[in-house]
């Protein structure tokens, strides 16, 4: 059956939003303009091994650009790394990964299933777990694959490179695992490959694989990955800073009012449907001043509440936002102040809270106040708060002020947003 499909240029307006490289793009607008003229869909699949039972919003980066797939009418397969989950990636990690049981996988499995169908279609959606071509090589198929590389590629593998460097053991079943994933391209006949940007060496061996099978060779479209809460690092439950995708719906809504305005934008790239033409609308409007930017923020924020949960409950998540800052007595639309974390004197390294910031220097750099004395008579005077809760001592903890913290010195308000 064929399908009808947007133009090359729609097409890619949607498909390059966000993308950090496509290798190579010209055989990508190749293959997307033979689907237009044979309306034969294109064959896309991102592999995602059950390593962990809950997913956060930086793991659905990839299944995002999977659904764009889906919506321009292409063939997507959601491929669950059941047998290649038994070595665990390597990739990024500088010792060998505790190996899973069977029974671990399979039920991590079940729920990735369920939690992914929040984004993709089910009906439009193929699953398929790469234990079904894996688990039937026999020895002979194996060597023959292994035989396709040399152990000198294998080290040039960045991770694997530096650990050797270092040595640091690397198990030899590791220097399989872009052999099994490349051979899964091979036995789904791929046509593109999503990846992050640290899988470039494994979304690379499916190409050289399928050229030594006979098979087209696949584009590969690498997404960056992205930072967390705190706008810095990567976007990792065991860092504090990501927001789980069956998180409440107010808990999302109010961690993604929590970022900064810069960050705001990646997230609408990274984590929404708009395509790239509408972001940069939006951009020239908030630019321009016909868009306030927390308005466009509270938008984001309603806008991923809503892909995880309905847009009835993303609607209460924010109403029920707005009612705690007026309880606060603190103006949704407060301006937005930058402060470095380098600023002189900020930071006490030294004292009881080993990293605290000294609030009269805060205040002070935030614009709530001529001069540090002056803060420092107003903390006094009790006439200071933070994100609503009166403050009485001059050095307060980073994790006490959080991501975004609302200052209010009288009538005064700022938020906070932290860079370098």
């Amino acid at each position: 059956m064929s399908v009808f499909f947007p133009s090359l240029e729609e097409q890619l307006d949607l498909i390059t939003k966000g993308a950090a490289e496509i290798l190579p793009l010209e055989a990508l607008k190749e293959r997307i303009t033979r689907s237009i003229s044979t309306g034969v869909p294109m064959r896309i699949k991102a592999g995602f091994d059950p390593t962990a039972p809950d997913l956060h919003l930086g793991h659905t980066v990839l299944i995002r650009k999977l659904r764009h797939f889906q919506q321009l009418g292409h063939v997507v397969i959601f491929l669950i790394g059941d047998s290649t989950a038994l070595i665990g990636d390597p990739t990024g990690r500088n010792v060998t990964r505790k190996p899973l049981t069977r029974e671990e996988i399979a039920a991590n499995a079940e729920t990735y299933k369920e939690q992914v169908f929040k984004i993709l279609d089910p009906v439009l959606t193929e699953v398929r777990y790469n234990s079904e071509w894996l688990d039937t090589l026999g020895y002979y198929d194996m060597v023959k694959l292994m035989a396709q590389f040399t152990v000198s590629q294998m080290l040039e593998r960045e991770d694997f490179h530096k650990r050797f460097n270092e040595e640091q053991p690397i198990a030899l079943h590791e220097l399989i695992y872009p052999i099994a994933q490349g051979y899964d391209s091979v036995a789904l006949k791929c046509d593109v490959e999503l990846g992050g940007t640290d899988q470039k060496f494994n979304l690379m061996r499916g190409r050289d694989l399928q050229k030594h099978f006979g098979q087209p060779q696949q584009s590969i479209l690498m997404m960056p990955i992205i930072e967390g809460l705190d706008g810095v690092q990567k976007m990792s439950k065991s860092l504090g800073n990501a927001i789980g995708i069956k998180e409440s719906p107010a808990e999302m809504y109010g961690k993604l009012m929590s970022i900064s305005d810069e960050l705001m934008w990646k997230y609408w790239v990274f984590l929404t449907d708009l395509r790239g033409s509408e972001i940069e609308q939006m951009k020239a409007d908030v630019a321009s001043g016909a868009l306030h930017p927390m308005l466009a923020k509270k938008n984001l924020a309603r806008v991923i509440t809503a892909d995880f949960h309905s847009e009835e409950l993303a609607e209460v998540a924010a109403e029920s936002w707005a009612t705690q800052f007026q309880q606060r007595g603190v103006s949704e639309d407060v301006p937005v102040v930058r402060v470095s974390w380098d600023e002189d004197g900020l930071v006490d390294v030294l004292g009881d809270l080993g990293g605290g910031v000294r609030m009269a220097k805060l205040l002070h750099f935030a614009g709530l106040a001529a001069s540090t004395g002056e803060a420092t008579r107003k903390i006094a005077e009790n006439a200071v708060s933070i994100n609503g809760e009166k403050i009485s001592s001059r050095i307060v903890s980073k994790h006490q002020l959080g991501d975004s913290p609302i200052l209010r010195l009288g009538k005064k308000s700022v938020r906070v947003e932290w860079v370098g």
